[in-house]
């Protein structure tokens, strides 16, 4: 990512936020807040909208992450992750021998491998369901053939990245998203702030406040998801390359 972004820090963003909605802003401690108290109590959900829809909107590279304190068990064609851990799993690796499983189905998994099956070096995963058992939320995997040994296992998937809301500190602090994606946050935002402000609908002071910021959302959303896409080599011709008016083949 380019580092000539100009970062929204905590305190500039409620300011940003504040001159957009035009309302006032105070001091608590070091923290700028809204004067506004209802919209101050608003502000982690304001936030929570914006930077959970873009984190699902773009496949944020910064999203990916690894983790390597799992393992499969002997005799036992089950996987279980906190949910914490992971909002989506993408590869299940063996880490001995740096082996991919392969994603299928969980009926053709249990139809080839099922119990009773013959053991060996897993070849295939798949998701199969979740539940809450001893106050966590688990997410459960099975895998095929059953294991013959416990192997240790590296896992990659995306996270929730941490929000830029505080309630304490010097309000300095930023985020992935409110340092290179700042003008996205502050368009999500808004369109939270119309809702909180009840400029949705026909009947409100400003029908068109909420289709405005929405317009300019997507529009600056359609740029970011390019870019997300090149960073993958996911882009033209499976490429790091913008699509080239001219060029029609690699």
């Amino acid at each position: 990512m380019a580092a000539s972004t100009t970062a929204l820090t905590y305190n500039s963003y409620v300011t940003q936020i504040a001159t957009m909605a035009v309302v006032n802003t105070t001091t608590n401690g070091s923290l700028t807040v809204f004067s506004d108290t209802a919209m101050q109590n608003a502000l982690p959900q304001m936030l929570n909208y914006a930077e959970l829809r873009i984190q699902r909107d773009l496949d944020l590279l910064p999203l990916q992450t690894t983790n390597t304190t799992y393992s499969l068990t002997t005799g036992s064609n089950t996987l279980s992750l906190l949910t914490s851990d992971f909002v989506t799993l993408q590869n299940i690796v063996l880490t001995a021998s740096g082996t991919p499983l392969l994603p299928v189905t969980k009926e053709w998994l249990q139809n080839v491998y099922g119990i009773g099956s013959t053991q060996g070096p897993p070849n295939y995963f798949a998701p199969y369901g979740g539940d809450t058992a001893g106050g966590n939320t688990n997410q459960y995997f099975i895998v095929g053939p059953i294991p013959d040994q416990a192997y240790a296992l590296t896992l990659v998937g995306t996270i929730r990245m941490p929000t830029l809301y505080v309630t304490s500190g010097t309000g300095t602090n930023t985020t992935v998203i409110s340092t290179y994606l700042p003008d996205m946050l502050i368009m999500a935002s808004m369109i939270y702030v119309s809702a909180y402000q009840r400029n949705f609908g026909r009947q409100s002071d400003d029908p068109a406040m909420a289709q405005s910021y929405e317009s300019q959302y997507q529009a600056l959303m359609k740029g970011a998801m390019v870019e997300e896409y090149r960073k993958k080599f996911e882009a033209y011709a499976w490429s790091s390359e913008s699509i080239s008016p001219v060029a029609t083949s690699k």
